[in-house]
């Protein structure tokens, strides 16, 4: 018998039921979840915990970098940008070097407040004044 998980459920349909923006806006929230428990497994010198977080931030710039439309102009400053994260993620794994996740996390939550802009300037212009993201 299965038993239904209420959060989980609640999750899937967000992410079933968002625009690709709230998407895109829910990876940054995931990388930046992830490198902070990196950085936490980090401090409590759990380092097989580190290093699983570390990739699961990773995995989420790749996605980023894959998913990357590469017909606009910015893509190649963004890209640029998101290979810098993944290398400051590596090294900070490697080097088990908090100060490489902070590089990481400042860039990644640049890219998360300016897209939170994005999105509210978007539903505005839409649908008039409406609440924060």
């Amino acid at each position: 018998m299965a038993v239904n998980n209420p959060y989980a459920t609640y999750q899937n349909n967000s992410v079933n039921t968002s625009t690709p923006g709230e998407l895109t806006l829910m990876l940054y929230n995931g990388c930046l979840k992830f490198i902070q428990q990196a950085k936490r497994a980090l401090e409590q010198n759990n380092i097989e915990e580190k290093n699983t977080f570390t990739q699961k931030a990773q995995a989420i710039v790749t996605e980023l970098m894959v998913t990357l439309d590469q017909s606009q102009t910015i893509s190649k400053e963004m890209m640029i940008l998101y290979e810098f994260v993944n290398n400051r993620l590596l090294e900070g794994n490697i080097k088990n070097d908090v100060a490489l996740y902070d590089e990481a996390a400042s860039i990644i939550t640049e890219f998360r407040d300016t897209w939170k802009q994005v999105i509210q300037i978007n539903r505005t212009k839409m649908y008039g004044n409406v609440d924060e993201v």
